[in-house]
Formats: structure tokens, C-alpha cells, sequence
């Protein structure tokens, strides 16, 4: 009802003024140049005042590139699915390759079972040695290396929604181009990301963010 009103209000002006300065200029032939670019000014000034627009707020919206959080890079910790190699130094017998199971979990001799599930590379090495140290070896020393890594998950407004083996270096746009593409229901500037679980919280993410194995990226749908 205000704009309204301040609309009516310009126009009337605009009105005014013309018909004021029309006048005084047929009056005054010589100056009518003048009084036709007086004219103008007074209405761009008006025109301008009356198509004023007004903010309304400094808070991004859901899922604007400003509302997107980049998640840190972080060291890669292991997971269900992921297939490793262990190198105990001098003790080929105790080296091999293992498949972590639903656990994160797997067994090795001597030691048996090893839960391998949310430590890095480095932390499962140590966890070896000291329990192959405990009464089996002498200052043993470990190596572990990922071979394989476990899927990730791709869900919600993409082609062909489902897991995908994961590539070194992959983005969540990599992620969606390898899926087949937004679809045109797709909000491309909401895209959520749980990394930890499908428990873990969902937090929306630039199209640059770097993928890990067991991510779960899911595309919004866009509502008009």
C-alpha cells in the first residue's frame, strides 16, 4: 500500500512539474531548450526515486554459494569396503592384503582381528606394531597401504543415482557428470554432503568440493 501510494505520488509530480515548465517554456522561446533539459533531469531524478528497490537482508539464502561450506581437507580414515596391503618388515609370512568388512575389521596372524574402521594409514601402522610387539616380535615395523578404496554414494536429482567407484582428486561436479547429470528438477546450488556415515549431519557444499570414499552426496530438488 505504501509503494502505491508513493507511486501515485511521483506521478503526480511528474505531472506537475511538466505542465509547469511545458508552459514557461512555450512563454519564453529562447530558453526553451534550457527548460526541456531541466525538464528531463527533474523527471530522471523522479523516475529514479520512484523504482527505488529496497534489501531485504544481508543473510544468504539456503543453499546460495554464500550458505555453502567448504569442508577442510582432512587425512583419508578407513572404512567398510576398503581393500589394504600390510608389509610387516622381514615377516613376509605376516604380510598380505585384506578386505576391511562391515566392521572396518580384519585378521591377521598371531594378532587376529584388527579394527582398522576410522583410523588413518599411519594410526593403523602404530596400532600393529604395538599389538605385534606384545609379546611377538622385536621393534616391528608396519606399513599399510589403501589399494582399493569403498564407493561413494550419489543420490536425490541426478540421472543415475546410485554408488560409483571413487577417483583420486574428484569433485562433487565430477560426481554429478558422472551420474548423468543434473536433472532439470535439479536445485544445482543446493547440493548436500554427509561424510562419516549416513548418521552424519548433511551440510550443503560448493561444486569444488574434493570427494572421499563413503561420502553421501545428495542433489535438492528445486521448488519454484
Amino acid at each position: 500500500m505504501l509503494r502505491t501510494t508513493e507511486a501515485v505520488g511521483v506521478s503526480v509530480v511528474r505531472k506537475a512539474v511538466g505542465a509547469e515548465f511545458g508552459a514557461w517554456a512555450m512563454e519564453n522561446g529562447g530558453l526553451r531548450r534550457i527548460a526541456t533539459l531541466f525538464l528531463f533531469g527533474v523527471l530522471l531524478a523522479l523516475s529514479a526515486c520512484g523504482g527505488q528497490r529496497y534489501a531485504t537482508g544481508t543473510l544468504p539464502e539456503i543453499g546460495s554459494p554464500e550458505a555453502a561450506v567448504q569442508l577442510p581437507e582432512t587425512p583419508y580414515r578407513l572404512g567398510p569396503g576398503d581393500r589394504i596391503r600390510v608389509v610387516v618388515f622381514r615377516h613376509e609370512d605376516l604380510s598380505g592384503e585384506y578386505q576391511l568388512d562391515g566392521s572396518g575389521s580384519f585378521s591377521m596372524p598371531l594378532i587376529n582381528a584388527v579394527n582398522a574402521n576410522g583410523l588413518t594409514a599411519p594410526e593403523l601402522e602404530q596400532e600393529i606394531e604395538k599389538r605385534l610387539g606384545d609379546g611377538y616380535l622385536v621393534n616391528p615395523e608396519v606399513s599399510v597401504e589403501v589399494l582399493t578404496y569403498r564407493p561413494f554414494y550419489i543420490l536425490g536429482e541426478v540421472n543415475r543415482p546410485g554408488q560409483y567407484e571413487y577417483e583420486s582428486g574428484m569433485t562433487v561436479l565430477n560426481a554429478v557428470a558422472l551420474a548423468g547429470g543434473f536433472t532439470y528438477r535439479a536445485d544445482t546450488e543446493e547440493i548436500l554432503l554427509q561424510r562419516g556415515g549416513s548418521n552424519a549431519e548433511p551440510v550443503v557444499v560448493p561444486g569444488n568440493t574434493r570427494v572421499q570414499p563413503g561420502d553421501i552426496i545428495t542433489v535438492q530438488e528445486r521448488f519454484f
